[in-house]
């Protein structure tokens, strides 16, 4: 009521002095424009009540809201002729103050179908019509005009132009179709409205709106949060103080591609399944970027990226002494390498997402083909740095090792960098890819961009800097033998995403992995065997190789013939189960306290956190002191529920920790880089 009294007061204050405060001229421009120029009797014809708002001004919606009257048009048809009601396009949220109107900016347009009697004379016929509006901005004016368009009623009616179809067409566009999909809302603190529709549940809009019908059934300037499950989208709401009954209105949604439909929902009191409300969309464009930058750059400490950036810091030390013009090429080409392969990656993650897939942060590395691929390039690199064969345009070795690498091996390895850092997530970068995915794609790429640019300045520095250049040792013998030694982490990463790819392709996947390794094995030792051979051997060693090579890739495709083993379990002892959202729910309605761990076997991160978090007495025994239920949300094979659950808390991959404790509305996110203490402080023990 206060809102209502204060809406009232503001119209008022404002209407009565608007003439000395306002320029003469109207602020909106009306007219009537008809879909066609000739009907035929009996039949209807569209007419649009086009607005043209002048800039910064509004007019309203059929609930305006807190404050506003909606436009009004009064037909004078002739005899016989009927009116029916404006079919309203759907509104945006136009915040004043402590009120929040709904109406429109710009150019809309108010369709009306009017129809002529079945005895309708040939002939030209004028449908005039009153109009009236309130449009506001600092100040609220009612406007009003009185417009008319002419129709030609024929018994052989032309078709409308194409412009104009095509007009009308974009204009039905945006009135709200009927929901085909039952809606259910809960009422307490807040209100919970779910709409169960699957479907748009896999489209995964960016964006969710609710318009009610009624005022007041709502709060409207209290934040409107969205949720995601696999049986729906669910958006909660602060309720209104004459909430009662249905709660009908319109639901706006966007979309990743920023394209929006409306839908017309009718709500009914009823039970609403167990909903993960994001804040992530509070984040802000500026602090996302910072995020991004401060993330890719904690990136670089993570344990998966080390073996590749111990292969760029062996590059950039044989740097030192070398002419600063070469070292700066290389830094850059370094960073061009790493900085299009995050934004190559969010393309790829965002097209996907656009397409209806359930993916995020490394999504590459559930796909078990994609896995092996990265796994056997990963132990070529290992051969290479042993010595078993060389690449020309590489390091080889001793006074080689001088020499410069390359700009494109440079850009190549911060391309093998980014690779490799797609299985960790590292603190802040979290947060700025959860908003990213839930953005346009500009913004999304932009974020990307900034993680990029972030992950990639260290080496840049170096490449630019001649002062950080001379602190390097300077090159010598003991590269040659450092570069042997960095082969064994590069067999060590290769050995864990083969142990990986049996996560999710089983013994059978495994073989033909290990098998698709030993090919490439024998083609890098017959190639580097036959390289000082005369020209007959050279030639069987290159053919050779190249059989070797081509079975390695005809066994690639066996990866994915494999049955996934178990869903992944935790390190430590505390007994667990695998996470669904019915089971989350079933175990909330008993007011049970729930642990959820997000994790995949490709996440380091993960994996370190199992191993130094969960696997100690201390947390076991308050577990089972605390009868804290444990569920694995296992993401090593794509899950579209475990999607939904890192989406619905800001995050694009894992991992993730939960706390619900017992009668939580939410739950605790706890940080990605886990202690045990901190585990404890989060279940209160």
């Amino acid at each position: 009521m206060a809102r209502l009294v204060l809406g009232l007061f503001l119209l008022l204050a404002f209407a009565g002095p608007a003439s000395a405060q306002a320029e003469h001229a109207p602020k909106v421009q009306a007219r009537l424009i008809a879909e066609r120029g000739e009907i035929a009797p009996g039949q209807s014809v569209t007419v649009a009540l086009e607005e043209n708002i002048a800039p910064d001004w509004h007019t309203y919606w059929i609930n305006p809201g807190d404050a506003g009257a909606p436009t009004e048009i009064a037909w004078t048809l002739p005899a016989g002729w009927h009116a029916d009601a404006i079919q309203w396009p759907y509104p945006k949220r136009l915040p004043v103050g402590p009120l929040m109107n709904y109406g429109y900016e710009g150019k809309v347009w108010l369709l009306v179908n009017i129809t002529a009697p079945s005895d309708a004379k040939p002939g030209i016929v004028t449908l005039k019509a009153d109009a009236s509006w309130i449009v506001c901005k600092d100040v609220c004016i009612p406007e009003d005009a009185s417009v008319s368009v002419p129709v030609t009623v024929s018994a052989a009616p032309a078709s409308a132009y194409a412009t104009i179809a095509e007009q009308f067409a974009a204009a039905r566009a945006k009135i709200p179709a009927a929901s085909p999909w039952q809606a259910r809302y809960r009422s307490g603190e807040t209100l919970d409205l779910f709409v169960a529709a699957p479907s748009l549940a896999a489209a995964r809009p960016t964006d969710v709106e609710f318009f009610p019908y009624t005022n007041d059934f709502i709060n409207g300037p209290a934040p409107q949060k969205l949720a995601i499950a696999d049986g729906g989208i669910g958006l909660r709401l602060v309720p209104g103080p004459k909430l009662k009954g249905a709660l009908n209105g319109v639901l706006v949604l966007t979309s990743a591609d920023g394209s929006v439909s409306a839908l017309d929902v009718k709500a009914t009191p009823g039970a609403v399944p167990d909903l993960h409300f994001s804040d992530g969309g509070g984040l802000g464009i500026a602090v996302a970027v910072l995020f991004a930058l401060l993330g890719g750059l904690i990136l670089n400490l993570m344990p998966c990226v080390l073996p590749i950036l111990a292969m760029k810091a062996l590059a950039v030390a044989s740097k030192a002494g070398a002419d600063k013009h070469e070292a700066a090429r290389e830094g850059l080409a370094y960073g061009a390498g790493a900085v299009l392969s995050f934004v190559a990656l969010g393309a790829a993650v965002m097209a996907l997402r656009a397409s209806g897939e359930a993916v995020g942060w490394g999504f590459q590395l559930q796909e078990p083909i994609a896995l092996a691929v990265f796994a056997l390039l990963i132990f070529a690199v290992g051969l290479n740095l042993s010595g078993v064969f060389e690449i020309p345009s590489g390091i080889t070795g001793g006074d080689a090792l001088t020499r410069r690498g390359g700009a494109a091996g440079a850009f190549f390895t911060g391309v093998l960098a980014v690779a490799v850092a797609a299985p960790c997530t590292a603190p802040f970068m979290a947060a700025a890819l959860g908003y990213a995915l839930t953005q346009t794609t500009a913004l999304a790429l932009l974020v990307f961009l900034a993680l990029g640019v972030g992950f990639a300045a260290p080496f840049v520095a170096i490449g630019l800097s001649p002062a950080l250049l001379r602190a390097l040792p300077k090159p010598g013998a003991w590269m040659l033998r450092f570069k042997q030694a960095l082969a064994f982490p590069m067999y060590g990463a290769a050995a864990w995403l083969v142990w990986v790819l049996a996560q999710e392709s089983g013994s059978q996947g495994l073989m033909a992995a290990l098998a698709a390794g030993v090919a490439l094995a024998f083609a890098a030792w017959v190639w580097g065997a036959s390289r000082d051979a005369n020209s007959r051997w050279r030639m069987i060693g290159m053919i050779a190789a190249l059989l070797g090579l081509i079975a390695a890739l005809a066994l690639l495709p066996l990866v994915e013939s494999g049955t996934p083993a178990t869903a992944a379990s935790s390190a430590s002892a505390i007994p667990s189960e695998p996470y669904t959202q019915a089971r989350l729910t079933q175990l909330r309605a008993q007011n049970r306290a729930v642990f959820i761990n997000a994790t995949a076997a490709w996440c380091i991160t993960c994996q370190v956190n199992e191993s130094v978090a969960f696997s100690g007495s201390r947390v076991r025994e308050a577990f089972a002191r605390k009868h804290i239920a444990y569920l694995i949300a296992d993401w090593t094979n794509r899950n579209a529920e475990i999607t939904a659950l890192l989406e619905a808390h800001g995050r694009s991959g894992v991992p993730l920790y939960l706390y619900y404790a017992p009668g939580a509305g939410d739950g605790a996110v706890l940080p990605q880089i886990l202690t045990e203490d901190e585990v404890l402080k989060a279940i209160g023990d």
